[in-house]
């Protein structure tokens, strides 16, 4: 099932180069392919490491340029992170992002509220808002679980 969805998504990642009249390589196939089966949101220097294993010569500026040319022609988003590298996104749907400080894991969430958002016309000054992305950054589950915890304690023996 799971290479049946990557295979679709490689098709259509295909027909829109296509569309775009941007050359499909092999490196860039590579790279779209990495992207949309990682369960994170891979920065171009974590992509670039699982590229250049397949295509030794491949340089770190030329994943990075490829996958900004992707988010220009609409099959990956960016995510802009506070204090870190941006990511990248295989999921182009309307959704938003948390984003831990302490980690750098980055989850997906859902809000229809931010889409009803109407943004006030003394803010935008005529810019007309075609989409809304949210960050919110705080700490996840993981990280506020240790950080609960009890920090170098040591354990008391039972006499």
């Amino acid at each position: 099932m799971q290479n049946t969805r990557t295979d679709l998504r490689v098709r259509r990642f295909l027909e829109t180069c296509r569309r775009h009249q941007l050359k499909i390589t092999p490196q860039r196939v590579a790279i779209f392919r990495m992207l949309i089966q990682s369960k994170q949101h891979p920065s171009a220097e974590v992509l670039f490491r699982s590229v250049k294993k397949e295509f030794p010569n491949i340089s770190f500026d030329t994943v990075n340029r490829t996958l900004l040319t992707f988010a220009d022609i609409g099959v990956v988003a960016v995510v802009e992170v506070f204090g870190g590298p941006r990511r990248f996104d295989p999921d182009i749907t309307a959704h938003h992002h948390l984003h831990c400080m302490a980690c750098g894991r980055i989850i997906d969430f859902e809000y229809a509220g931010f889409a009803r958002l109407d943004v006030p016309e003394s803010i935008t000054g005529g810019f007309t808002v075609t989409s809304k992305r949210v960050v919110l950054k705080g700490l996840c589950d993981r990280c506020n679980l240790k950080r609960n915890e009890p920090i170098n304690q040591p354990t008391r023996r039972k006499k």
